[in-house]
């Protein structure tokens, strides 16, 4: 079934980025729709930021949760009458009539004159043996929803980031004890994690150093390590959790002949232009090299705001119309 009225834009995720492009969307008075879902992103409305227990870099809060900002974002784009729905975009086709595009989902197909990209990424899985096997069993991804499962144990933090960082932050409050455990000899956080790690006395460090294995019964008891901590290569452990990146979720936009770059990130213009024209990309799922809530915040208004500027420059005719 088609849904009948032409949208100016569709807005294909709805985390802070997605949110942030639709509140813009509505100030400029074009029409548009949020779809919250893509394949491979379960995540809530506001995205990844809602994993996220302290948010103290975004500009104008000194502090709050990931939740709360999400909140006021989604707060925000309602304001405008932009409808947020919570259905899963899985397929975006050229019309071929004219400059225009179809977005399915698995309730109605939405004709669009410009399709934002605001998918994001999920988390890449870590690729020791074991990890898939006690996945959700010792293994996670989240130390905000899983983290309060391991009060009083011991747990890693597989990664070397600031995301690895906060996680480990993080999982000191519930754990007795947390390795962050990392390939390469230096860790690279934010300097004001790098200090908080550095007092924490429940986390430790462990540099130059790969898990091979990940081992247990019903749950994780243990890892094997690839050098020796205090005289053994075994390491007792009640939880792994991964903070090693993120696979963008690109495959829509290149189905579509969107191009991407070696790591499959959707690449942009600093206007948010893909090489397909009333095709724009925003926040985690696009190749900038430097990836907060602020940037994709920044990303989806001006990807917003060139969508805008799209449709009040062309003329239409599409099937729908």
């Amino acid at each position: 079934m088609t849904e009948k009225g032409m949208f100016d834009t569709i807005i294909i995720g709805a985390g802070g980025t997605g949110l942030a492009a639709a509140m813009y969307a509505g100030r400029l008075n074009i029409k548009a729709m949020v779809l919250g879902a893509t394949s491979g992103n379960e995540l809530p409305i506001g995205g990844v930021i809602t994993l996220t227990d302290n948010v103290e870099n975004y500009p104008g809060f000194k502090h709050l949760t990931g939740q709360e900002l999400a909140e006021k974002l989604e707060e925000h784009a309602k304001e405008y009458d932009v409808p947020i729905k919570e259905e899963k975009a899985i397929d975006v086709s050229k019309d071929g009539k004219k400059n225009c595009f179809i977005v399915k989902t698995e309730k109605a197909e939405y004709p669009t004159k410009t399709v934002l990209f605001a998918t994001g990424a999920k988390w890449k899985e870590l690729p020791m043996k074991g990890a898939e096997e006690f996945k959700n069993k010792g293994v996670h991804y989240c130390a905000l929803c899983d983290g309060a499962m391991f009060k009083d144990k011991a747990m890693a933090v597989v990664g070397g980031s600031d995301t690895a960082a906060k996680e480990a932050l993080l999982l000191a409050q519930h754990g007795k004890k947390v390795y962050i455990i990392y390939r390469k000899d230096k860790i690279r956080p934010e300097p004001i994690n790098t200090k908080l790690i550095e007092k924490d006395k429940k986390i430790e460090v462990l540099t130059n150093t790969n898990i091979l294995e990940i081992k247990g019964e019903k749950f994780v008891t243990h890892v094997i390590l690839d050098n020796e901590y205090n005289g053994s290569k075994e390491l007792k452990l009640n939880g792994v959790f991964g903070a090693i990146g993120h696979i963008p979720l690109s495959d829509l936009a290149v189905k579509l002949g969107v191009k991407i770059n070696k790591k499959k990130e959707i690449m942009i213009d600093r206007d948010s232009k893909t090489n397909i024209p009333g095709i724009y990309a925003a926040g985690d799922v696009v190749d900038s090299g430097f990836k907060q809530a602020i940037t994709g915040v920044a990303e989806g208004v001006v990807a917003a705001h060139s969508a805008y500027t799209y449709v009040r420059e062309n003329e239409f005719v599409c099937y729908s119309e």
